[in-house]
């Protein structure tokens, strides 16, 4: 009886969160990523630059970019429109414009793994190879499904829609100012190049840090965590060259070659070609490229991109 009465009081105040519930609004932009995949570091640069009058941290991010698991309902009723909403789910037609920040999931792995320590949902002598296995078939949280599933759904449903912005972790890091006002032409946002500058600084990987460490037990994150495992970790890319076995590479690769593929990701174990050809995404790419005019580029996926790509002509859905 308490219970109902306390969830009554809940609803009526607005401080439950809403969950898959939310009422998704005509003009909100969703921040869409497969878990470990930047998308934290991407909320920190679009809270910056949003509201530069604001103090983010960990604590309050939520408040900025709104997490219907955390964000009380309240506070989505309260925000400033365009209201920007994250999620780590897969493709949700209610949402009409979309940034979807993608990783290498060779890299996504390996902080999966790290992360999964943090939270003591994993021990440190856990088998990396026991690891792949779940991650390969989305057995880390089933209703997010594996990465090839999650990102496929993104990019086969919107990669050619006006509403979507593909933003790679990759070239976040390689070109954060240049990103970031991407992401402020696709919102709507201001662009100016001191405010770009300025929200890049305040979300570096140092003041990250700072406030984890400051801020972290407020955040659902990282709550009761270990502290000897941080959650802002190297903020490279390419980790998986020296931490991850050739084996479990090619595994990765032979699951997800094609994806991989046309977002520009380098292939070590197998032929891009062959791999983009037995991918319904390269196949839905190239339909796309050719009902447009046969419109092919060549793709380097970043020189400061810690060597993850080769130039290779083809058709890319970046």
């Amino acid at each position: 009886m308490i219970r109902y009465v306390v969830v009554g009081v809940k609803r009526a105040f607005g401080f439950q969160v809403p969950g898959r519930r939310l009422a998704v609004l005509p003009d909100d932009i969703l921040l869409a990523s497969y878990p470990k995949s930047g998308n934290t570091w991407t909320r920190f640069l679009i809270a910056n630059l949003v509201f530069p009058d604001q103090t983010v941290d960990f604590g309050n991010l939520h408040q900025f970019v709104l997490d219907p698991a955390v964000t009380p309902q309240r506070d989505f009723r309260r925000a400033p429109r365009p209201r920007i909403v994250k999620t780590h789910g897969s493709f949700d037609p209610r949402y009409r414009r979309v940034i979807c920040v993608v990783r290498d999931p060779r890299d996504v792995a390996l902080s999966q793994y790290h992360y999964l320590r943090k939270l003591r949902k994993i021990d440190d002598k856990f088998p990396l190879d026991s690891f792949i296995d779940r991650f390969l078939a989305g057995q880390l949280k089933r209703e997010l499904g594996s990465w090839g599933e999650n990102v496929g759904s993104w990019v086969a449903a919107r990669h050619r829609h006006p509403g979507f912005l593909l933003l790679r972790y990759e070239d976040l890091l390689a070109e954060t100012a240049r990103e970031l006002t991407r992401v402020a032409h696709f919102g709507g946002f201001p662009a100016d190049p001191e405010r770009v500058s300025q929200a890049v600084e305040r979300s570096s990987a140092d003041r990250m840090r700072k406030s984890e460490k400051e801020q972290g037990e407020r955040s659902m994150l990282i709550k009761d965590s270990r502290q000897d495992i941080p959650f802002v970790r190297s903020a490279k890319s390419g980790g998986w060259r020296s931490d991850l076995p050739e084996s479990q590479v090619a595994r990765i690769e032979a699951a997800w070659g094609g994806i991989m593929a046309c977002l520009g990701y380098e292939l070590v174990t197998r032929d891009p070609r062959s791999a983009l050809q037995s991918s319904l995404i390269g196949l839905l790419a190239s339909g796309s490229a050719l009902a447009a005019g046969a419109h092919r580029e060549e793709v380097l996926a970043g020189p400061a991109s810690t060597g993850t790509a080769s130039v290779t002509e083809r058709t890319t859905i970046r």
